[in-house]
């Protein structure tokens, strides 16, 4: 891939006191309107037109776009492995890094690459917004500048957010626990099932105690095999056996990811349990999460739920549905036996479930 690299000229070297490189995808936050009134991507080279404060920030910036900006329905997972392979490339020379991207299907990328960054010890912080940076009321600006500042962020000479988290509308989320919740409000992304990594004011407030440790040492390994032998089948009243049965019929299908009701509940009629057993049978792993936000999945807890637990339905405890279905082809691609996909898939790997979740389900 061709990437188009900027660097920006924002303080003399004398004056530079940490490095950030900004990972530019596409997105509301990297537009501009051009003469005749259309939103096109503008050149990075100028977003010190745009936002004149940068130059105080003592942070020697560079960017990195690809070669077309995408909007972000359209990232896949070639768009994942390029965003780690970057960061692995350039992961010695910077402090930090920012990947600015739509907010649509940020929350999967955020949740995939903290699964694809094995050994990740500095921060790897998502932000866009909801309106252009060209706009009079545009949210880009504080996004942008406070993600910077928390990805050069350091105390006792180490990075305060040694992980993958999105910073959106004030609020710093850990990446696999957020979610997409709004779409015309500036505070678009909720982490009901973890609290905030900090919070932004006249000063940053950190809650270091959710945040994941630094540890010493650590070597960066980046995973480049995905599988996307996938499904999402969200339960509703009325859905059929035909429905379900064709969807376990999917050639190649892998995994499923199951939305649930509830705290992992489910119909019980026959029809439904032998759907889901004769799919467990032909070795498709089914992971059970819930459609609530801040759901968790108890399989047992009533009745409705019991059987699942009993034919072979894997909980998925507090995990979202964005991180359930990214970490279920990651595992599916670097894992060596089925076994392994489903022991993994119950327990957490990057922070994205908690343990009593697990030991619930």
């Amino acid at each position: 891939m061709n990437y188009k690299i900027v660097r920006l000229n924002t303080v003399a070297k004398s004056e530079i006191t940490s490095s950030v490189l900004i990972i530019y995808t596409g997105g509301t936050l990297g537009m501009a309107y051009d003469r005749t009134g259309a939103l096109v991507p503008f050149n990075f080279g100028q977003i010190l037109e745009k936002i004149p404060n940068l130059t105080n920030m003592n942070i020697a910036i560079t960017v990195i776009s690809f070669p077309e900006p995408i909007d972000s329905s359209n990232v896949n997972l070639h768009h994942w492995v390029d965003m780690a392979y970057i960061i692995h490339e350039n992961y010695d020379s910077y402090d930090g890094f920012v990947i600015l991207h739509g907010t649509d299907t940020m929350a999967y990328s955020a949740s995939m690459l903290s699964f694809m960054l094995k050994g990740l010890s500095k921060p790897v912080v998502f932000t866009g917004a909801q309106l252009p940076i060209s706009e009079m009321r545009s949210d880009a600006r504080e996004n942008l500048m406070t993600a910077l500042e928390i990805a050069t962020s350091k105390a006792n000479g180490k990075p305060i957010v040694p992980e993958v988290c999105i910073f959106f509308n004030h609020m710093l989320l850990r990446g696999n626990r957020s979610k997409k919740v709004q779409s015309v409000h500036f505070d678009a992304f909720e982490s009901e099932n973890y609290p905030p990594l900090a919070e932004s004011g006249i000063i940053i407030d950190y809650n270091y105690a959710a945040i994941q440790p630094f540890e010493e040492g650590k070597k960066l390994e980046y995973f480049t095999q995905l599988d996307n032998n996938v499904m999402v089948i969200k339960l509703f009243p009325g859905i059929t056996s035909r429905v379900l049965d064709s969807c376990f019929a999917t050639k190649g299908l892998k995994g499923v990811v199951l939305e649930t009701y509830g705290s992992g509940n489910s119909p019980s009629e026959p029809w439904f349990l032998d759907s889901l057993e004769k799919a467990i049978a032909k070795g498709i792993i089914v992971l059970n999460v819930s459609q609530c936000n801040g759901g968790r999945v108890i399989q047992g807890r009533y009745e409705t739920s019991r059987d699942l637990l009993r034919i072979g339905v894997l909980s998925g405890g507090d995990i979202t549905t964005e991180a359930a279905i990214t970490k279920m082809m990651f595992l599916l691609a670097n894992e060596k036996s089925d076994a392994e996909v489903r022991r993994k898939l119950v327990q957490p790997m990057a922070g994205e479930m908690s343990l009593t979740g697990v030991a619930l389900g």
